[in-house]
């Protein structure tokens, strides 16, 4: 579910769309979320000094916080 979230946030903010990747990683306390996109599209994702990213970071704890899983959102070059 949060990787479906983060992925269709991501998918309407670039120009790029088929470039979105998101990998999951799993441990014990908490899941990573590895977020992709095409390198033209990195500055869209995170935004002016970070806002959509913090945004997006946000709505992920606010998705996850019933489950009581840490859900962390990472963006890779």
């Amino acid at each position: 579910m949060e990787k479906d979230l983060i992925e269709y946030i991501a998918k309407s903010l670039v120009d790029d769309p088929s470039a979105v990747n998101i990998a999951v990683v799993e441990g014990e306390k908490s899941t990573i979320l590895e977020l992709r996109v095409a390198p033209g599209d990195i500055g869209k994702v995170i935004g002016k000094h970070g806002r959509i990213a913090k945004a997006m970071r946000t709505v992920l704890q606010a998705a996850t916080a019933k489950s009581g899983r840490h859900t962390v959102l990472e963006i890779l070059d």
